[in-house]
């Protein structure tokens, strides 16, 4: 077969097209700021027609879509339709492909439907995803009986401005993993037999084990926690078309009424594969058969990877018949997994596992449970050919990099600001190797195209528009340049897209897009998202005075200025701001510039422990000076000042005693020294107590932002 199947069905559904009266079918959608309640809390959220989910969109295969997108907010909006083959004019990502959905204005999608399938539509602005802007996007097959069927459309949900989200994913915080108590703090490793592997783990310097970032007060089933389908009788077969509309969550999928049969995965038919579990990464949807087996209401439970929440669709009438369980995880077993697999330098170590495909599930061993046949991307094939047409290939190998201490993700240790487009021609192949060298999933999706996953099912290779990628993974795909014009290749998880894990594939001599009139203009738009800058601060208020710091940063900068004020003029104050930039992937070395200025009343001459002169009644001077992030995670702090004074210090912050304790530290040639505690009570507040070697002892509160 020397066609690409895609040009096929683009044949083959436009003759169906006109053997028959063409149909255009129209929905409206009127986007508008809401008010969500969720767990006793109320905020703001984005509603397509007044609800979350948006309304389900259903077509058939050669119909025309008319969409007209009416912006009722006081802020702009995109509709991006996720794994719809379309004119890239369409595609709906603000400032790439499609203009701006302005406050007060409406905006017409119209294309073609040349494919089938299970589909969905989101917005592509900012986190309005996260905020409820979703909705299914059903395509039936031209000329097939109707089935039983029903559209499970699964997200998540938190209380928190996304922004904030956002925010403080960056800031290193863990109160996300606070709240879904999976701090793997000394004392728990203590009490569960892990102490040496908890110490390995820091000396290796990262943070706990987790499966994902965010703590999310609800998972929804079309909008509820609970979704009941009772229409359905016993020795009924359904067809689930089952979609992650979620902005960061993967789930398990089980089913109380026996096995699942995955018929459809990104809206392409697969083979039939009979499975006890799948799981569904973000973005990807799967068709799959369920029976009823008797007059009973039977769970199809959809629980989040780390196990912290689930949400369930109860399909029939009668008892309710629940699916087991998933238990909680064992975080330290996988740490220690996760110690083997990191080397001193921060590099993954894949000790020639040749891992591909999903087939080995590192996180398998904090599973507690029998998994069954759990599916996985090798069992699929395509029920036709999927070969690309002969042509010239163009190769392209593709690192997913990652800094989790700082929240960074990239693709070659690159942002998308940071990147040049990626130049292809029309009518070659292109092919991605992608080896993901983090340890968290990436579910990368393509825009406008479908892929073949190179399985080893040869020929009939399955097509998907994303794929879900874990850690220590070597993947290959590769599709035929058949458009026109840009298109977006990223990770799915909303908050590693706006963080810079992502690409621009872009066809040469393409003709001007009429929606972006000046693109040079509009790429600087879509570059801000990775370039944000972020605020932390953290202000200490106790009965010996005040310290704390106020820090600006963005992927590879950050300046920060500290404070130590105390209570009278013997204490004195002191202040010092840095200016820097993080090197190289791990980021531990942060050369800098800046200045320190401080008072003391009545401070005497004194001598650092080099030998020179350490002027603590006045000082003001610039000073230049190098961090670098030692095991144990300790940073050590090397500087000259203007007067040329040496300094070298240590310390660390947040060490977890406990899931709410934590410990910090910090001694310095100065003869300067400090240790406190500080109990969380909430993300943004705690009790703190510490000694200070110029301030004395204090106990108050601490501000955390």
């Amino acid at each position: 077969m020397k066609r690409f199947l895609l040009t096929v069905i683009v044949l083959l559904s436009y003759a169906a097209a006109f053997s028959q009266a063409a149909r255009t079918i129209r929905y409206d959608l009127y986007v508008s700021d809401s008010m969500m309640h969720s767990n006793g809390k109320m905020r703001h959220a984005m509603v397509i027609n007044g609800s979350i989910p948006a309304p389900v969109l259903t077509f058939t295969e050669g119909d025309t879509a008319e969409i007209y997108v009416h912006n009722n907010m006081d802020m702009e909006t995109s509709i991006h339709w996720h794994g719809l083959l379309l004119p890239n004019r369409y595609d709906g990502v603000s400032y790439l492909t499609t203009a701006p959905v302005k406050a007060g204005e409406t905006h017409l999608y119209k294309f073609p439907l040349i494919q089938h399938g299970t589909y969905w539509y989101h917005s592509h602005t900012m986190f309005q995803e996260q905020s409820g802007m979703y909705g299914a996007f059903i395509i039936k097959k031209r000329d097939t009986p109707d089935v039983k069927e029903h559209t499970l459309l699964l997200s998540d949900w938190t209380n928190e401005n996304p922004r904030q989200v956002d925010r403080s994913l960056h800031t290193a915080t863990d109160w996300y993993a606070v709240r879904k108590n999976s701090v793997q703090s000394y004392g728990e490793a203590i009490k569960e037999k892990h102490f040496s592997t908890k110490l390995t783990n820091e000396w290796k310097r990262m943070m706990a084990m987790d499966v994902s970032d965010v703590y999310y007060d609800q998972l929804f089933s079309n909008g509820k926690p609970v979704n009941v389908q009772a229409r359905f009788k016993a020795g009924d077969k359904v067809r689930l078309r089952v979609i992650n509309g979620s902005s960061s969550t993967y789930f398990w999928l089980t089913y109380a009424g026996g096995k699942i049969t995955v018929v459809a995965n990104d809206g392409m038919d697969v083979e039939p594969v009979e499975v006890d579990r799948l799981i569904v990464g973000v973005a990807e949807t799967y068709d799959v058969m369920v029976s009823i087996p008797a007059d009973s209401s039977y769970e199809f439970l959809a629980t989040a990877e780390d196990r912290t929440k689930a949400t369930s669709l109860f399909l029939g009438n009668g008892v309710r018949k629940e699916a087991l369980r998933l238990p909680r995880l064992k975080y330290f077993e996988g740490m220690k997994m996760m110690n083997g697999m990191m080397k001193m330098n921060g590099q993954m170590n894949d000790m020639d596992m040749q891992m591909s495909l999903q087939q080995m599930d590192m996180n398998a061993v904090m599973y507690n449970e029998d998994p069954g046949v759990t599916l996985n991307y090798a069992m699929l094939r395509s029920p036709v050919k999927t070969n690309l047409p002969e042509a010239p290939v163009k190769e392209l190998r593709f690192n997913l990099s990652g800094n989790m201490n700082r929240y960074v993700w990239s693709i070659n240790n690159k942002t998308v600001s940071e990147s040049d487009k990626i130049l292809i021609k029309k009518g070659e192949n292109v092919r991605i190797i992608l080896y993901n060298g983090t340890m968290m999933r990436h579910p990368m999706h393509l825009h406008g195209h479908f892929f073949r996953v190179l399985n080893g099912q040869g020929d009939y290779s399955p097509l998907k528009n994303t794929l879900d990628i874990m850690p220590m993974e070597t993947d290959t795909i590769e599709f035929a340049a058949t458009e026109s014009g840009d298109w977006f290749f990223h990770c799915h998880i909303l908050y590693h897209m706006m963080s810079g894990m992502g690409r621009i594939f872009s066809y040469q001599d393409s003709p001007a897009n009429p929606e972006i009139p000046d693109p040079t203009k509009a790429i600087r738009k879509i570059y801000a998202d990775d370039r944000k800058i972020h605020t932390a601060a953290r202000v200490g208020l106790e009965s010996n005075g005040s310290d704390g710091e106020l820090t600006f940063f963005n992927t590879r900068y950050r300046l920060q200025t500290e404070w130590r004020v105390g209570l009278n003029g013997g204490n004195g104050y002191e202040t010092e701001s840095h200016f820097g930039r993080y090197l190289g992937q791990t980021q531990w070395l942060f050369p800098y510039v800046g200045w320190d200025v401080r008072y003391r009343e009545g401070s005497k001459s004194e001598k650092n422990l080099f030998g020179q002169s350490n002027t603590k009644d006045f000082r003001s001077v610039l000073h230049a000076g190098v961090e670098y992030t030692l095991p144990l995670l300790i940073v050590a702090d090397a500087s000259v000042d203007t007067d040329g004074r040496l300094r070298f210090q240590l310390s660390r912050e947040d060490v977890p005693i406990t899931r709410r304790l934590r410990f910090n530290f910090m001694a310095n040639t100065d003869k300067e020294y400090m240790a406190g505690f500080r109990y969380i009570l909430s993300k943004y507040i705690s009790l703190s107590t510490h000694y200070d070697s110029d301030m004395g002892v204090g106990a108050g509160i601490t501000l955390t932002y």
